[in-house]
C-alpha cells in the first residue's frame, strides 16, 4: 500500500517505487545512499509529492524528507540567511521567520505543503518572481551527499567544503566554459527558464555551484541542508484587481503594467473566475472584487519591503504610507486609459488581499475540479515567452488547441511571461493521448519562434525531459549528460529525469495505464464513487499544516496514507485490483480509512471536491455486507433507536462514568475508551409535546417579527418553523432544544412539531424522527436510508407549505441538505433540503439591521468578556459557520470571535473508541483546545456541535455552550 501511495505525484504518471524510507536524521540519508550504492539501486529524493511533471516518481528507493527532516536549523538576522532541512514546508518556514521580520518570498501556489527541498529541486518560481527571482536566485548554498558517499557544501564562497569534491566542480565548470557560445545562443532570454541543468548561470561572475544543483531534480545529489537568502517582510501591500473584456486585452496590457514596477502581475481568465464563483469557499471574495462583466483579470500588487530595490525608493514608497495608494491610482489611470470595458478594484485591506491570493493559488485546482472525463492536463502549462509576444502566444496556442479538438484555461505569472494553460484531455483515451503529444510538439514550436522557453517553472521530470534535446539542441543535451556523469557516474540518482528520459507519452508510465478499469464490487448506494475517487489530482492541498480543518488526521500523524490524497489513491488502487483480490474490502483500505473522522473538510477545502466522508461510508457499507459490523459499531449507530428505551434507565447507564470497573469492562468487551466520560443521559429528555403543539396543515399562521426579515425578498418571514429535534440534544442535553424554543418564541416565531409525530409519540407508536447520521458514520447505509426516508416523508408536507425546518445540531440538520439527496432521492428530499437551516443560520439570514431585538437586547454581565466560537466541521463544510458570531452580536449584544480551529477530534463515536482516543485528543490539541485555554478568564466558549462540546469539556474542563443557550440567557429568557 505504501509503495502504491508513493507511486504517484501531482502529474499523470504512476511508477511503483522499490521501497519508501522516511529518514529521521541526515545520517539516515547517508545510510540509504550507502545501501543503495552497495545494492546498485537508484535513490529518489521526495518532498510533498506536488510535482506536476513526474519528478518524484520512479523505480527507485523513494526517500521522503517531509515527515521528519523539516526543521529550520539556523537564522542569521544580520546577513538575512537561514539554513533549513529539505522537508521544511514553505508556509511553516515563513511562520517561524515572521517574528524576525523576515520571509522567504519564492511564493509558489502550493506554499501550504511545498517543501524547500522540492522547490530547490524544481527551481520553483512563484507569483512575485519579477521582484524576488526564482529559487536559483535565492539559494546560497547546498549541503549535499553525492552518490559515491562524499559530502560537500556547495556555495558561492571559495568552493565546496567537504570530502574532496573539487574534481566534480572543476569538471562542471569546464563544461560550462566550453559550451559558453552554445549556451548564449540556445538558452532563451526570458526571466523564466529552468530546462536542463543551469550551466548558463555558471558563466556569470561569482556564480555559485549551488545554482547548478538548484533545478537538478534530485538527479545529481541528495540535499541535506539548504542555505536560503531571506528578505524583509513588506510593511504594507496593496492590490489592484483589474478586469478586462477579453484575454487578449489583458495580455496586451501586461507590458504597460510591468512598467509600473509591481511586485506581481498575475492572470486569471474567465474559467477559473467563473468556477471560483461556484465554489462556496471562494464565491464571496470573487463577488466582492471582480467586475461581473470581466472576462479576464490581472492581479497587480505593489508592496513596500524596505529594500530600496527596483525603484522602490525612487518611487517614494519607503516611509510614505500614501505612496502605495498613489500607485493604485496610477494603475487605475493606466488600465482605464487602455480602452472601454476595463475596471480596477483597489484592495488595501490585508485580509481581503489574502482572500484574493487564496483564490489565485487555488486556480489550477479549481479548474481541475471540473466534472467529466476530460480534465486539464499538464503538458505545455510552463512555457514562458517575452512579454511583447504574450497576446500572440495566447492566440497561437488557442488555435493549436482548437485544431486538436480541445480548449484550455489561462492563469499564472503574466509579469514574467509564464502563462499556465492546460488542454482538457481524457488520459484514458488513446486518441486524447495522441493529442497530448501533438499539442506539446505544436506549442513548443510556437514558443521557439517567439524566443521563449518550453520549461519555465515546474521543471522537466518525465513530461519535459524528452524535449530538452529538440528544443535546446544536441550539443547542450550532451553537455547535460556530462554534468550528470560528473556527479553521478553510475546513474543512481533519480534516473530518467533530464538525462536519458523515457517518452513522455509512454502509457505504461501513466496512472491510467492500458487496461486500467474499476472492477469488482463497488459501492452503489451513494452515487458517483468512481468519479469522485478519480477526481483527486494529487495536488496535495490536504497536506497543509496551518490551523484550518483539512486534514486533521494527517496533521496528527504526518502519514501520507492519512491525507485525503493518500486515501483517494488507496481507493483507486484497490478498486482497480492493484492492491489485491479483496479490492475495496481489503485490510489496506480499512487501514487507510481508519483515521478519517468524516469531518467533510475535504468536501469544502479540497480544490477537487473529494468528499472522503462519503467515500468512506460507501466502503464501510461494502465491508459490512461481507463481514458484518462490529458490536460496538451497531451500538453507536443504533443510538437513535435505543435512546427512547435507554433514557428510561438513565440513572443506571450514567453509573458507568463513576465506576472504574464498568468503564474497564466496557473497554475490554466493546472497545469503548475507559478514560473517556460518556455523555450523561438526561432524566428529563426533550419531548415534542412539552414545548409546542403539532401544526395545523391549513391556514398556517404568518406574522411579522420586528427583528427578522427574509434577506432575499425583504418580506416578513414565516412566524412558524419546524424545530427538528435531534437525538443527541433530545436525550443528553435537552436544555439546548428548550433554549432554542424560547429564543424563537421571543422573536415572534412559533416552533412546531413535525406533522403527526406528537400524537403517535403520546401513544407510544412512533419514536422521534432521526437523520440517520449515526448509521452514516458507521457505513450502515440501508438503515440510514430508512431513517432519512421516514424523516423526509414527515417534513416534506411542512416544507411544501413554506415552513422552514430549523435544527440545532449541525451534523444532523446538514444531513438533510447532503446525504438525504442521495439516500432518499426525489422532489421531497430536494424540497426539505432547500428549507432546512441551522438555528443561527436561519436567524442570521433574517436579521433586521434597522431595529427590533437586534438593537434592544442587552447582554448579561456574564458575557462581558465576550465569546469565542468554535465552528462545527460540517458547518464549515457547508459555509454556515460565520452565522454564530453574527447572531450573537446582533441579537444578544455578545461580542464573539470565531476561533481558527481545526476539527475537535471527537467526531461522533470516534473519540470514544479506545484505539482512537489518543489521536482524537491530539486532533483537539492541534488548535481548538489550546484556543480555549488561551481565552481570557470569563470568556464564554460557544460550540454548536454536541461532540465538540464533549471534547472541549474532556480536554479543558470548560463547559462550552450552544448558541441557543447563550442567546436565551442574554435575552433574559433562560
Amino acid at each position: 500500500m505504501t509503495r502504491g501511495l508513493y507511486a504517484t505525484d501531482a502529474s499523470i504518471y504512476q511508477i511503483e517505487p522499490l521501497g519508501v524510507v522516511l529518514p529521521r536524521t541526515p545520517d539516515d540519508v547517508e545510510a540509504v545512499m550507502s545501501v543503495a550504492r552497495e545494492e546498485g539501486v537508484p535513490v529518489l529524493p521526495r518532498g510533498a509529492g506536488t510535482s506536476q511533471c513526474g519528478q518524484t516518481v520512479g523505480r527507485a528507493v523513494v526517500v521522503d524528507t517531509s515527515r521528519r527532516l523539516n526543521r529550520l536549523l539556523e537564522v542569521d538576522r544580520e546577513s538575512r540567511t537561514a539554513w533549513v532541512e529539505p522537508g521544511l514546508v514553505l508556509d511553516d518556514l515563513n511562520r517561524q521567520l515572521a517574528p524576525e521580520g523576515l520571509c522567504f518570498p519564492v511564493d509558489v501556489a502550493t506554499a501550504s505543503r511545498a517543501t524547500l527541498g522540492g522547490m530547490a529541486g524544481n527551481n520553483s518560481g512563484g507569483a512575485r518572481s519579477i521582484r524576488y527571482g526564482i529559487m536559483a536566485d535565492n539559494v546560497l548554498a547546498v549541503d549535499a551527499v553525492l552518490p559515491d558517499g562524499r559530502t560537500a557544501v556547495f556555495g558561492a564562497d571559495a568552493g565546496p567544503a567537504g570530502d574532496g569534491t573539487e574534481d566534480v566542480v572543476r569538471a562542471v565548470r569546464r563544461i560550462a566554459a566550453r559550451e559558453a557560445d552554445e549556451l548564449e545562443r540556445r538558452v532563451p532570454k526570458v526571466l523564466r527558464h529552468v530546462a536542463g541543468y543551469n550551466l548558463h548561470r555558471l558563466l556569470r561572475p561569482g556564480a555559485s555551484m549551488a545554482e547548478l544543483l538548484v533545478g537538478s531534480e534530485g538527479t545529481l545529489a541528495f540535499f541535506r541542508r539548504i542555505r536560503l537568502k531571506l528578505w524583509p517582510v513588506p510593511a504594507r501591500r496593496v492590490l489592484g484587481v483589474c478586469g478586462f473584456p477579453s484575454l487578449a486585452d489583458a495580455l496586451d496590457a501586461v507590458p504597460r503594467l510591468v512598467a509600473l514596477n509591481p511586485h506581481a502581475v498575475e492572470l486569471l481568465d474567465d474559467a477559473p473566475v467563473r468556477l471560483a464563483r461556484e465554489n462556496p469557499a471562494f464565491r464571496p471574495t470573487v463577488d466582492a472584487v471582480v467586475d461581473p462583466a470581466a472576462r479576464s483579470v490581472l492581479l497587480v500588487e505593489f508592496a513596500d519591503d524596505g529594500s530600496g530595490a527596483q525603484g522602490v525608493d525612487a518611487d517614494g514608497v519607503n516611509g510614505d504610507p500614501g505612496a502605495l495608494s498613489r500607485r493604485l491610482a496610477e494603475l487605475d489611470d493606466v488600465v482605464r486609459g487602455l480602452g472601454p470595458g476595463r475596471s480596477v478594484a483597489a484592495v488595501e485591506d490585508g485580509a481581503q488581499q489574502a482572500a484574493i491570493w487564496k483564490v489565485r493559488r487555488a486556480a489550477l485546482n479549481v479548474v481541475m475540479s471540473r466534472k467529466g472525463a476530460r480534465k486539464p492536463v499538464s503538458v505545455v502549462e510552463d512555457c514562458a515567452v517575452p512579454l511583447d509576444g504574450l497576446a500572440h502566444y495566447a492566440a497561437a496556442v488557442e488555435e493549436v488547441f482548437a485544431r486538436h479538438g480541445t480548449r484550455g484555461t489561462w492563469y499564472a505569472h503574466a509579469s514574467v511571461g509564464c502563462l499556465h494553460v492546460r488542454p482538457s484531455l481524457d488520459m484514458k483515451d488513446p486518441a486524447d493521448v495522441a493529442t497530448f503529444r501533438a499539442v506539446a510538439e505544436d506549442v513548443h514550436a510556437v514558443v521557439a519562434r517567439l524566443g521563449g522557453s518550453h520549461s519555465g517553472e515546474h521543471g522537466d521530470g518525465i513530461l519535459r525531459s524528452e524535449f530538452i534535446e529538440p528544443v535546446l539542441g544536441s550539443r547542450l543535451a550532451r553537455a547535460f549528460r556530462e554534468v550528470k556523469h560528473a556527479f553521478d557516474p553510475d546513474g543512481t540518482m533519480n534516473p530518467g529525469k533530464i538525462v536519458d528520459p523515457p517518452r513522455m507519452d509512454d502509457r505504461r508510465l501513466f496512472r491510467y495505464a492500458p487496461g486500467y478499469r474499476a472492477s469488482g464490487r463497488l459501492p452503489t448506494v451513494l452515487p458517483g464513487f468512481v468519479e469522485t475517487v478519480e477526481s483527486c489530482n494529487n495536488n496535495g492541498a490536504c497536506r497543509k499544516l496551518d490551523p484550518g480543518v483539512m486534514c486533521p488526521s494527517y496533521r496528527v500523524t504526518r502519514e501520507e496514507a492519512d491525507t485525503t490524497r493518500g486515501r483517494a489513491n488507496v481507493l483507486r488502487l484497490a478498486m482497480t485490483g492493484q492492491l489485491g483480490a479483496d479490492g475495496l474490502c481489503g485490510d489496506a483500505v480499512a487501514e487507510a480509512l481508519d483515521l478519517c473522522v468524516a469531518c467533510k473538510a475535504c468536501r469544502r477545502e479540497c480544490p477537487a471536491g473529494v468528499d472522503m466522508a462519503r467515500l468512506k461510508a460507501g466502503v464501510l457499507h461494502l465491508r459490512h455486507e461481507r463481514r458484518g459490523p462490529t458490536a460496538r459499531a451497531r451500538m453507536f449507530a443504533g443510538l437513535p433507536r435505543l435512546a427512547p428505551l435507554a433514557s428510561k434507565v438513565a440513572w443506571a447507564l450514567n453509573v458507568r462514568n463513576r465506576n472504574r470497573l464498568l468503564a474497564w469492562a466496557g473497554e475490554r468487551l466493546l472497545g469503548v475508551a475507559a478514560d473517556r466520560a460518556l455523555p450523561e443521559w438526561s432524566r428529563q429528555p426533550f419531548r415534542d409535546a412539552e414545548a409546542y403543539p403539532p401544526p395545523s396543515m391549513s391556514g398556517l399562521p404568518r406574522a411579522s417579527s420586528p427583528a427578522l426579515t427574509d434577506s432575499s425578498t425583504s418580506r416578513t418571514c414565516d412566524s412558524a418553523v419546524v424545530l427538528f429535534a435531534d437525538t443527541f440534544n433530545r436525550y443528553f442535553e435537552p436544555r439546548v432544544l428548550r433554549a432554542a424554543t424560547a429564543v424563537l418564541r421571543t422573536l415572534g416565531i412559533e416552533p412546531t412539531a413535525p406533522a403527526g409525530t406528537d400524537g403517535e409519540l403520546q401513544r407510544g407508536r412512533q419514536r422521534p424522527l432521526c437523520c440517520g447520521r449515526t448509521y452514516l458514520g458507521a457505513g450502515m447505509l440501508d438503515q440510514a436510508r430508512s431513517e432519512l426516508r421516514r424523516t423526509v416523508g414527515r417534513l416534506a408536507p411542512l416544507a411544501a407549505a413554506g415552513m422552514p425546518v430549523v435544527g440545532v445540531e449541525p451534523s444532523c440538520l446538514l444531513t438533510l441538505r447532503d446525504e438525504a439527496l442521495d439516500l432518499a432521492p426525489g422532489e421531497e428530499a430536494r424540497l426539505v433540503a432547500s428549507r432546512s437551516f441551522l438555528l443561527d443560520e436561519y436567524l442570521a439570514a433574517r436579521l433586521d439591521v434597522a431595529g427590533g431585538p437586534a438593537r434592544t437586547a442587552r447582554a448579561s454581565p456574564s458575557f462581558d468578556r465576550g465569546a469565542v466560537v468554535h465552528g462545527h466541521c460540517h458547518q464549515k463544510a457547508a459555509g454556515t459557520d460565520d452565522a454564530t458570531a453574527q447572531v450573537l452580536g446582533a441579537l444578544a449584544g455578545v461580542e464573539a470571535v470565531s476561533a481558527r480551529s481545526s476539527c475537535c477530534g471527537m467526531a461522533g463515536s470516534f473519540g470514544y473508541e479506545a484505539e482512537h482516543a489518543a489521536v482524537s485528543r491530539a486532533m483537539g490539541e492541534l488548535a481548538l483546545l489550546p484556543a480555549v485555554r488561551a481565552a481570557p478568564a470569563g470568556t464564554t466558549v460557544v460550540a454548536n456541535g454536541f461532540s465538540c462540546r464533549a471534547q472541549i469539556l474532556d480536554g479543558t474542563g470548560t463547559r462550552a455552550r450552544h448558541v441557543a443557550e447563550v442567546l436565551a440567557e442574554a435575552m433574559g429568557i433562560a
